[in-house]
Order: structure tokens, then sequence, then C-alpha cells
């Protein structure tokens, strides 16, 4: 299934038939990002990870720009990696951003490998350190690939409706590729995050200080931007600072080297995955991990 959807998705990028998976616009000083894969739940393949970071760069650049804020388009905020779309595009040729080889035409681990250094790990820790403070719009579902992009802004304002969810430890991995859980969240919450697998409303999120702010979903956008305006009053070099203090005190506990640990843990989770069932994602696809999450949430 795996190839045959990459070939169709292939013979559309060849075609030049590249949607804009990302939306940008700039109003009074902030810069509104937003994931435009709505039919997806905004699930993210590669280009739409490609495009947005094209879009963080743009509103770095940018003087006009004081804050950033990240949020999707339609129902849900991400529903976490593109895992079989009709637009999944993983053997597609792609513009690497970081300094890792191509890794289309490798053989075994070291394929996946390259790919998820660069576009999951390498690209999370890049967006956490761009000195403009970023806020995530959280509404719906944030799952798996949801979180790590939430996770890299400063501050999460969340709907009412929304959830967190990591339900990977199903698939046989430790947690998605951009390892925070256990510092967004106590140990032993992030334990039952993961083993467990369940939604974490927004209103349990809060409680363990994972999530900012909360607001009905019609008052969201609004309320995001009065917080960003206040924000955008700050001066720009002493907001970087700031978040060069905290990200700082996150290293020093040990954020990286956690990070790098558990990224080869879900590699050896890949090659397991591989030579059990043929298939690095342990033989689900997008469809049966949303089946399986909504059953366990009562929602089949």
């Amino acid at each position: 299934m795996e190839n045959s959807v990459a070939n169709a998705a292939l013979a559309a990028g060849e075609a030049g038939d590249v949607p804009n998976y990302i939306t940008y616009e700039r109003r009074e000083g902030v810069a509104w990002i937003r994931l435009n894969r709505p039919d997806y739940a905004n699930s993210q393949n590669y280009r739409l990870l490609g495009q947005l970071d094209d879009a963080f760069r743009r509103a770095v650049e940018d003087d006009a720009v004081k804050v950033i804020v990240l949020g999707g388009h339609g129902k849900h905020f991400s529903a976490g990696h593109d895992l079989g779309t009709p637009e999944y595009d993983r053997l597609m040729p792609r513009e690497r951003k970081l300094l890792w080889y191509d890794h289309l035409g490798l053989e075994g681990a070291e394929a996946q490998y390259a790919l998820e250094q660069d576009v999951y790990l390498g690209f999370c820790r890049r967006w956490q350190e761009i000195p403009k403070p970023m806020i995530a719009m959280v509404q719906g579902a944030c799952v798996a690939g949801g979180l790590m992009l939430a996770w890299v802004c400063d501050m999460i304002v969340a709907s009412d409706d929304a959830f967190f969810q990591d339900p990977v430890v199903r698939m046989g991995f430790p947690g998605v590729e951009y390892f925070a859980h256990a510092f967004e969240l106590p140990p032993r919450i992030a334990r039952e995050l993961l083993m467990l697998g369940e939604r974490m409303p927004a209103t349990r999120a809060h409680q363990f200080g994972m999530v900012n702010r909360i607001f009905p979903r019609a008052e969201l956008e609004a309320e995001v931007e009065k917080i960003a305006l206040e924000m955008a009053q700050r001066p720009r070099f002493g907001l970087a600072l700031c978040k060069q203090a905290i990200n700082h005190v996150e290293e020093a506990r040990g954020k990286r080297t956690t990070m790098d640990a558990v990224f080869h843990m879900h590699h050896l989770a890949h090659a397991h995955n591989q030579i059990v069932t043929g298939s690095l994602a342990g033989g689900f696809d997008g469809k049966s991990m949303a089946s399986a999450n909504k059953q366990q949430a009562g929602k089949a």
C-alpha cells in the first residue's frame, strides 16, 4: 500500500501539481501560519513540513513580524504524521533543509533514520530556537506529530474541545520523534499519556501546565490575537533572550540528550517493525490508527 500511494503522489508531483499545504497571513505584526490539509485533519506529509519551514523562515526574516501564531484550518489542529493519504510522499524527492544526506535509494534502517533526522527531530529543534515568540492555537485533535508542532511553541492556547494524544505505543514506538513528553508533563502523567494512549482533554493538560489558556472554539482566534498583540509590545531582543533563557533551562535538565536517546529507541522500533511485520509502522496506517483511537474513545 505504501508504495502505491507514494507512486500516486509522485505522479502528481511530477505533473507540477503541488498544493499549498500552508497558508500565511500577516496582521498587525503577527504572522498567522496555518496547516492547510483540513480534509486529512491536517496530517503532515513531508511537503507540508517543508512549506512550514519556509513559512517560519519568512516570518523570522520579516522585521514587521513580532509574534508567530501556528494553527490549522478546519476541525482539527493536526492528526499527526501522514500514514498513507493519497498525498503521502515519503518516496518523493524533496528539498532537504539540514545537512543530512538524501534518504532516497538508501537501504535498511538508514533510509528512515536519515529522513527523520531532517524533517522530524531536526526541524523541531530548529523551530524551538526561532527567536520570535510562537503561540500554538490548538483546536480539536492534536495527535502524535501534532504534539511536536505544538511543543516547539512558547505558549499553547487551546479551544475547550481540544484534546492531546500520543497513541504510537500501539505501533511499538516509545513516543513521537521529538520526545518532549516528560518535559511537558510530570513523568508519571507522561507514562499514562503514552502507555494508555488516551485522549487528554485540554482542561487536564491545563492542570499540568502543558496548556496555557483555554477558550471556547468560537472565541479562540480572537483571544489568541489579544495575547499575540500584547506580546508584540515587548522589545524584540528581550523576547529573544527570554526564549534562549528558558530553552537553556530545558537543555540543562537534559532535554537534548533525552531526545537523542529516545530517537534511537524510536528507530530500533522501526527496524523491529520492518522485520516482524514488513511495515515501518507495525502494520498500521492512518485509517487503522484513527479507527483504533476512535474505538478507544468510545466514538466508533
